[in-house]
C-alpha cells in the first residue's frame, strides 16, 4: 500500500510545483509589463513632493504625491481624462473639507455632511465614479487631519501640482506598448502555424495520444487571443495619450484590426485540431491531399507570422495562402464526415488569414473556389 500512496503524493508535488512555477512565471511577466508604469508613479510621486515642497516651500504636501500617483494609475487606458478627474476631484474634496473644518471643526456629523457636499458638489459637476470617489476621500482625509490655519490653499495647491505633474509623466510613454501589438499578433500567427503542422502529423500517423495532448495544447490558446486583445488596446491608448506618438496611431490601427480575423483563424484552428482527434480516436481516415493542405497553410501561417514580426502588413504571404484556398477547390471528396469538417475548417482558415493580408472579408471569401462536387 505504502509505494501507490508514495506514487500518489510524489504526481501531487509534481502537479503543485509546476502550477507554482506556472503562477510565479504569470506573475513576473505581469511585473515586466507593468514595470514603466510603476516606475513611472514612483518618480510622479518623487518630483510632485519636490515641487511642493521645494519650490513652492510647502510643509508636509502630500496630496502632491497622492494626487500624482492616483492620476497615473497602472494603464494606459483614458489617462489624460484620469488625470483631469482626480487632479479636480481631488482639488474639490480637499478644498470643501478645508472651509468646511475651518468653519465648523471636526468630528462625526461634520465627517458626513464634508463627504456629502464633497460628492455632490462633484456630481453636480457632471463627473465620472473616479472624479466622484477622490472627491470623498480627499475631504475624508482632511476632515480627519484637522488642518492647520493656513493649510486649506496649500492643500489646494498641492492637488494641482501632483496632477500637474501626473500630466506630464502621462504623455511620456515607452514603445515598447506600440510594438506588443504587433508582437503578439504575430506569435498567434506562429501558434496556428505551429497547431496545423501539429495536425497534419497527426493525420498522418493517426496516433491517439499525440492528438490529444494536441488538442490540450489548442484549448490553451485562448489566453493568447485576450493577450492580443489586452495589447491592442493598450496600443491605443498609448497613442490617445500622449502627443509624442500619434504618426504611430495609424499603423497601430491597422494592426489592431488584425485582431478579430487573427481570432477567428485561431478558433477554427482548434475546431480543426479537433476533427483531427476525433479522425485518430475513430479511426477514421483523411485523404492525404487534406494531409498537405495542412501542412501548406502552416507554411503559409508562418510566413504571415514573419511579415507582422518585421512590422508589415502581410501582404507578402497573401499568395501562399491563397494558393491553399485555391488548392482546395482542386481536392478530392470523401464520405468520411470529419474528414469532411477538416476540409471545410481549412478553408475557413483560409479566409481568415487572407484578411490578416489585408483583404476584405467578401473579397476573401470569394477567392476561395468552392469546393468540387
Amino acid at each position: 500500500m505504502i509505494a501507490p500512496v508514495d506514487a500518489t503524493f510524489d504526481r501531487l508535488l509534481d502537479r503543485m510545483w509546476t502550477r507554482s512555477r506556472l503562477s510565479l512565471r504569470g506573475r513576473l511577466d505581469r511585473l515586466r509589463a507593468k514595470g514603466w508604469v510603476v516606475l513611472q508613479c514612483a518618480v510622479a510621486a518623487g518630483v510632485a513632493w519636490w515641487v511642493a515642497a521645494d519650490l513652492f516651500d510647502h510643509d508636509t504636501p502630500f496630496f502632491a504625491p497622492i494626487a500624482a500617483v492616483v492620476s497615473l494609475g497602472t494603464s494606459y487606458g483614458q489617462r489624460l481624462r484620469r488625470v483631469a478627474e482626480v487632479t479636480v476631484g481631488v482639488a474639490i474634496g480637499v478644498f470643501v473639507a478645508d472651509v468646511l473644518v475651518a468653519s465648523m471643526g471636526s468630528g462625526a456629523w461634520q465627517l458626513a455632511l464634508i463627504v456629502l457636499l464633497a460628492m455632490s458638489t462633484a456630481i453636480l459637476l457632471d463627473a465620472g465614479i473616479l472624479f466622484v470617489t477622490q472627491a470623498a476621500v480627499q475631504s475624508i482625509v482632511v476632515a480627519a487631519l484637522v488642518p492647520g490655519a493656513n493649510g486649506a490653499f496649500l492643500r489646494w495647491t498641492d492637488a494641482l501640482i501632483g496632477g500637474g505633474v501626473a500630466l506630464v509623466a502621462a504623455m511620456v510613454v515607452p514603445a515598447a506598448p506600440l510594438r506588443r501589438p504587433r508582437e503578439q499578433a504575430a506569435a498567434v500567427a506562429r501558434k496556428i502555424a505551429e497547431l496545423l503542422r501539429a495536425a497534419s502529423d497527426v493525420m498522418v500517423d493517426g496516433e491517439v495520444t499525440p492528438a490529444l495532448e494536441l488538442l490540450a495544447d489548442a484549448r490553451a490558446t485562448d489566453r493568447m487571443i485576450r493577450e492580443l486583445q489586452a495589447a491592442a488596446s493598450e496600443g491605443m491608448s498609448v497613442v490617445s495619450s500622449s502627443p509624442f506618438r500619434g504618426r504611430h496611431r495609424e499603423p497601430l490601427r491597422r494592426m489592431v484590426e488584425l485582431v478579430d480575423p487573427l481570432d477567428r483563424a485561431l478558433r477554427s484552428t482548434r475546431v480543426l485540431v479537433r476533427q483531427t482527434s476525433i479522425a485518430a480516436y475513430r479511426r477514421r481516415p483523411v485523404p492525404s491531399s487534406y494531409t498537405m493542405l495542412a501542412a501548406d497553410l502552416a507554411d503559409a501561417a508562418d510566413a504571415v507570422a514573419d511579415e507582422l514580426s518585421a512590422n508589415r502588413l502581410a501582404v507578402e504571404a497573401r499568395d501562399a495562402v491563397l494558393a491553399v484556398g485555391v488548392a482546395t477547390g482542386q481536392v478530392e471528396r470523401t464520405e468520411v464526415l470529419t474528414a469532411e469538417a477538416i476540409l471545410a475548417q481549412l478553408r475557413a482558415i483560409v479566409a481568415d488569414l487572407l484578411m490578416v493580408t489585408g483583404m476584405g472579408q467578401l473579397e476573401a471569401t470569394d477567392a476561395i473556389p468552392p469546393p468540387p462536387r
